[in-house]
Parts: structure tokens; C-alpha cells; sequence
């Protein structure tokens, strides 16, 4: 038997906004914009070159899902993004506005340097070491 984690959902204010950021900011591919109803779309976005996890992004249908928008892990880093050339991706998300709360450091694993998204989720850029391109 064989399973996969195959989307993340990812609560969002608006559908467009966040679209705009993930594609525009991040380099993000549109893999599906499908609409279910007046109010509710089939969103998913993942890295360039990913044929991995989707990110599902959910617009918050209630206030409760509205007031996790951008806290979905307590405050902790909750999305691992991974690259290949982590000073390239680096600069060209510093370029594009990205906001770093945590400078690059080389750790034992690897590179990576903490950033947030359009709402605030923490997210790790990281280099693994051994994948450098």
C-alpha cells in the first residue's frame, strides 16, 4: 500500500490576493482555479518544478477560520519551502518584497532563512545540505 500527503489547505482572506501573492511573489505554479459555487473555488498552487504537495488555499468561510488566517500553527514555522539555490531564491524573493523575519544561518541540515507569507505564517526557506544545484 502506498499513501501520499498530496494538498495542505492553507486558510486565505481572498482567493485573488493570495493567488497574487503565491504566483507573483513566490514564482508559485497555478496548477487548478476551479469555481464550486459564488463564494467558494478549488485553489491550488505548488513550487515550480514540484510534482509534490499542492498548497489548497481556502478562503475562511467563518470567523472562526477568518481569525486563523495567518496563526494556522500558533505562531510557529508552518510551511517548509526547499530549494536548490538558496542564495538565487533568496535574492529574488528579498527583490520581490518577501519579508524575512530571520536572517540566513547554515545550520547543521542545511541553509535556510524564516519568512512570511502575505498573512503572516512563518514559512523556512532551506537548502538541505547535499541539494545544492
Amino acid at each position: 500500500m502506498k499513501q501520499s500527503i498530496i494538498h495542505l489547505s492553507l486558510l486565505v482572506r481572498d482567493y485573488d490576493e493570495a493567488l497574487a501573492f503565491y504566483i507573483q511573489k513566490l514564482g508559485f505554479d497555478l496548477v487548478e482555479d476551479t469555481r464550486l459555487s459564488e463564494t467558494k473555488r478549488w485553489v491550488l498552487v505548488r513550487p515550480p518544478g514540484s510534482s509534490g504537495c499542492c498548497l489548497l488555499l481556502a478562503k475562511a468561510a467563518n470567523e472562526q477560520q477568518l481569525a486563523a488566517v495567518g496563526n494556522q500553527s500558533g505562531g510557529r514555522v508552518f510551511l517548509f519551502l526547499e530549494t536548490d539555490h538558496f542564495d538565487q531564491s533568496y535574492q529574488s524573493m528579498l527583490e520581490k518584497g518577501i519579508l524575512f523575519v530571520r536572517e540566513p544561518v547554515a545550520e547543521s541540515y542545511g541553509t535556510v532563512a524564516v519568512f512570511t507569507d502575505l498573512y503572516g505564517n512563518l514559512w523556512d526557506l532551506i537548502e538541505r545540505k547535499g541539494n545544492a544545484g
